[in-house]
């Protein structure tokens, strides 16, 4: 991609991958968990495509909040620093995370790397000493303007009291980097992932920037001034201090022999700390001469009962007990697939199970247990390739279509729409299998056709187990021996970028790799309070619209209505009803709808038209797929008919 994020091979060897250091002010949770197997997605990607890459995590450890926490348990902020950060060390262990280095901001490197930067900024000009006054958050380590306070008291970002305080302290010159940093935002609209996300900054800088309070007099817990600047009761501010371990992992300031990885080609995020990533570190980027980074990637939060999951509220799930249940495998790809990068996504062990059974046991497993049952059958276990161009060359060229497209999502932090075009890969094998019947093409003794239709589910299968193996290294490992052959680099060009197809072979048998699940494997009290919950809503709310099925001009105000365009409709196979909609609603990307319109309509008819859509519906699933919204229509006895604009309106428009 020409200007953007697909990182060509051949120009560009190095990966810098990152996660942010996490805060040890807790213990790991599901959220952490995304973000590292995001990065290890990505990691591990590169390595198989050939680049040569560094990936980078760790702890954040310094701070007044960690002084309390160390204080309230009876221990020195070091020691209590140590513990944590060890389980998050131990959890990417046990998870297999392929991290190059996990840095902890403890590091005797990583202190002489920030004191250096403090010390180029300060000779540049960037840091003055002056008094500091304002409304400041323990918890978030962050100062507010009265503005910014909600309720005139508490912090807009995590909703707990703030405190005035006055007191000395050394400021960045972040105002003096206003006009370059938007220079920056306009030079590719990939700056800042999702795309959505982009606005949001640009609005924030162009209000004005004021200069950041970056050193503090009133705890000791962090990294002292070099001692150039000789004032020793000043401490470095912690996101300075923290979002510095991006280059002194590399050495910064020290020994600096693994720079030539820099600049970071994506540091991935929660969407929490955004602004520090977008604004503060480019800012601190620029004061030192460095090249800035190529992607700075946000995600969402995930939610349990539709709220962000904290201690405080009890709602937190441990990542460890999930995969431990349910296999560390099955776990990473429910992550990667169930939500689209940049929102927020709701845990549920149902939804998991519902990944397991139906994308992975049904649409992957299955499909290489057919193949393996009708090879043995019909010819002894050997699978020869030869003839599979000769008998499906329109599928050879539609699987090899997407596989030539995939990669640009997966650089786009697009994991879900990567994940969902290798499986329109498995779903043209399943589909040549039911097609084809090569149980009927031995019964008429056509052996090389059935041959050939067993041949290309292997070898669609060897492509898919190829490309899913960042995600699912052992899993698709166990395909790949299956099929004899081993999935690295060699057999990543040989297959997916020169496009050949496996050489004769015998495969082998595997026993099931995803085993159905039917009831929940651990039992999470939270889960079991929000069906009580939920049951108590609808039933209140059906007695509520039995008694009254008038509505307020507020309550009609709630529901989003909005035009969309169709930009894609298909089949949904073995249903009478649905189709499968992508609609345009003026968004990032268009917004999959299942819609039992099938009777009525042809994919066909739709494309191009324009349809009216409830457009703040709660996902649902329809056949195992997601449903991001709804159709309007009308229905009589003469049919039903689609809800449409009088004349053509901009993707998007409200309707109301």
């Amino acid at each position: 991609m020409k200007n953007g994020v697909s990182m060509n091979k051949e120009k560009c060897k190095r990966v810098y991958i990152t996660t942010p250091i996490y805060y040890v002010n807790d213990v790991p949770h599901i959220g952490h968990a995304y973000t590292t197997i995001i990065a290890d997605t990505l990691a591990r990607y590169s390595r198989l495509a050939g680049m040569e890459v560094f990936f980078l995590t760790g702890t954040d450890e310094h701070g007044q909040k960690i002084e309390q926490a160390a204080k309230a348990r009876g221990k020195t902020p070091k020691e209590y620093a140590d513990e944590i950060s060890m389980r998050f060390k131990k959890l990417w262990d046990e998870f297999e995370i392929s991290y190059d280095k996990f840095i902890r901001t403890t590091d005797e490197q990583h202190i002489k790397g920030v004191q250096k930067a403090f010390e180029v900024m300060y000779k540049n000009g960037d840091i003055y000493k002056d008094v500091y006054r304002g409304h400041y958050c323990v918890s978030c380590e962050t100062f507010f303007t009265a503005q910014q306070l909600v309720d005139d008291e508490f912090c807009p970002e995590c909703g707990r009291s703030t405190s005035i305080v006055e007191e000395e302290s050394y400021f960045f010159r972040l105002s003096k980097y206003q006009d370059r940093l938007l220079e920056w935002y306009e030079s590719r609209p990939d700056r800042i992932l999702p795309k959505s996300k982009r606005n949001e900054v640009i609005n924030f800088v162009k209000n004005g920037l004021d200069d950041l309070s970056i050193t503090r007099t009133s705890f000791d817990w962090g990294i002292k001034l070099p001692e150039s600047i000789n004032d020793p009761k000043h401490v470095i501010y912690v996101w300075l201090d923290a979002l510095m371990n991006y280059v002194t992992a590399l050495g910064y300031g020290t020994d600096e022999r693994l720079m030539y990885y820099w600049p970071a080609k994506v540091h991935l995020i929660g969407k929490d700390i955004l602004r520090f990533h977008a604004i503060y570190w480019p800012a601190f980027l620029m004061s030192l001469g460095l090249e800035l980074p190529h992607h700075v990637a946000a995600h969402g939060w995930w939610t349990r009962n539709g709220e962000k999951m904290s201690k405080s509220k009890g709602n937190v799930i441990d990542p460890k007990e999930i995969a431990d249940a349910y296999g560390l495998e099955n776990f990473r790809y429910f992550m990667l697939r169930e939500v689209p990068f940049g929102q927020d996504g709701d845990f549920s062990q149902r939804a998991l199970i519902d990944r397991i059974n139906s994308d992975l046991g049904n649409d992957l497993g299955n499909l290489l247990n057919r193949i393996i049952g009708m090879s043995g059958k019909y010819f002894d276990f050997k699978i020869d390739s030869k003839k599979v161009d000769t008998y499906h060359k329109n599928e050879l060229e539609a699987v090899g279509s997407i596989f030539s497209t995939v990669e640009p999502h997966l650089y786009e932090i697009q994991t879900n729409r990567y994940l969902e075009d290798l499986w329109k890969a498995l779903r043209i094998a399943n589909k040549a299998i039911d097609t084809s019947m090569p149980w009927a093409k031995m019964k008429e003794q056509k052996e090389d056709e059935a041959m050939a239709t067993i041949a290309l589910v292997a070898n669609i299968l060897a492509k898919v187990s190829i490309l899913l193996h960042p995600f699912m290294p052992k899993a698709t490992q166990t395909i790949a021996n299956a099929l004899g052959f081993e999935i690295d680099h060699k057999s990543y060009v040989k297959f997916i970028k020169n496009s050949e197809l496996l050489e004769s072979f015998t495969i082998k048998k595997v026993p099931p790799l995803f085993p159905r699940i039917e009831e929940p494997l651990i039992e999470i009290s939270i889960e079991k309070e929000k069906k009580e919950r939920e049951t108590a809503f609808v039933q209140k709310k059906s007695e509520e619209n039995t008694q009254n099925n008038i509505i307020t001009i507020d309550q009609f105000l709630q529901v989003s209505l909005k035009v969309g365009t169709v930009v894609e409709a298909e089949d949904v196979p073995k249903s009478k009803k649905l189709l499968k909609l992508q609609v345009d609603l003026g968004e990032e990307r268009p917004r999959q709808i299942v819609a039992g319109i099938k009777e009525w309509y042809n994919p066909s008819d739709l494309k191009g038209t324009q349809v009216c859509i409830v457009a703040n519906l709660k996902p649902a699933k329809l056949m195992g797929m997601v449903s991001e919204g709804m159709v309007l229509a009308a229905k009589d006895e003469k049919g039903l008919s689609l809800i449409r604009p009088e004349s053509p309106k901009k993707a998007g428009t409200p309707i109301g």
